[in-house]
């Protein structure tokens, strides 16, 4: 069993035996036939994430890392907002008929603002602190912009990354660690494809600053579990385990801007059977 694989059944046990029930609240969700899409919820759960000793992949069910990276090197590298520039279909209900998603997650990513170093944007003030003022305290980006959510057409879920890096003891080796926030997850549909993009976006910023991946911290304000998905998620966490898969970065890659998702590769990845037509909650 992966470490993944224990914290996912771990946090899925306490939303269905602790966690509190929506229904019959007002709520936004609605299934595909009109109806309210009810969670049980948990407030506040806290998932850490060695990734100097494992990749966070669950084996309960495949994780699709090429798909899950190119979503994130869409945010992340393209800072796009428009849909065809995204190799899935993943976005294709939040958009409009141009492809834009509104002035959404990679949009805020690229806008430039001005420091005393210059005009940058959000990744590349990451990358300069990373390299120059790697023990800055201030090294961090944030996607939940107010004055432009009128303007989203999906409020960020994953809305913030703060950045910390530690040395290694007895060792002169510089370790990455980051938090990400995220204020509503999915927990069947999206928990672990976050928790894999973010450990990958771990891998290439330590890489191309000459540091080594160290903790992920997953802050999820409300984990939610969807009442239609109760039963799915139950046999997901009954389901055999297995060891988790090697992670594989390439190691010429030394230029964030450079990296493909053909860089990232998951080795020896054995994995329990996807689940099919999985309702969605829009």
């Amino acid at each position: 069993m992966s470490c993944a694989d224990t914290i996912f059944i771990q946090m899925c046990e306490g939303i269905l035996t602790h966690g509190t029930s929506t229904e019959g609240e007002k709520v936004r969700p609605k299934w595909e036939d009109g109806t309210p899409a009810y969670t049980i919820k948990q407030f506040g759960v806290v998932n850490r994430y060695d990734l100097s000793k494992e990749f966070p992949a669950l084996t309960l069910r495949r994780t699709a890392i090429k798909t899950c990276v190119d979503e994130l090197l869409w945010i992340w590298q393209k800072k796009s907002n428009n849909i065809h520039e995204l190799n899935s279909h993943i976005w294709d209900e939040w958009a409009d008929e141009e492809g834009s998603i509104g002035k959404a997650y990679g949009y805020q990513l690229g806008i430039k603002h001005l420091y005393k170093e210059g005009l940058m944007d959000q990744v590349d003030r990451v990358i300069y602190d990373l390299k120059n003022h790697p023990y800055s305290r201030r090294i961090m980006t944030n996607l939940y912009v107010h004055q432009d959510l009128h303007e989203m057409n999906l409020y960020p879920c994953a809305y913030s990354m703060t950045f910390n890096v530690t040395k290694q003891p007895d060792s002169d080796v510089l370790r990455l660690n980051a938090i990400l926030n995220q204020r509503s997850q999915d927990v069947l549909m999206a928990n672990n494809w976050n928790v894999c993009q973010y450990a990958v976006l771990v891998h290439m910023l330590a890489q191309v600053c000459g540091m080594q991946a160290g903790e992920l911290v997953h802050v999820i304000a409300d984990a939610h579990i969807y009442d239609r998905h109760i039963p799915l998620v139950k046999e997901l966490i009954s389901r055999e385990t297995y060891p988790a898969p090697k992670f594989w970065l390439n190691p010429d890659v030394h230029d964030f801007y450079k990296f493909t998702k053909e860089d990232v590769r998951l080795d020896g990845y054995v994995a329990g059977p996807q689940i099919e037509h999985i309702p969605i909650a829009v």
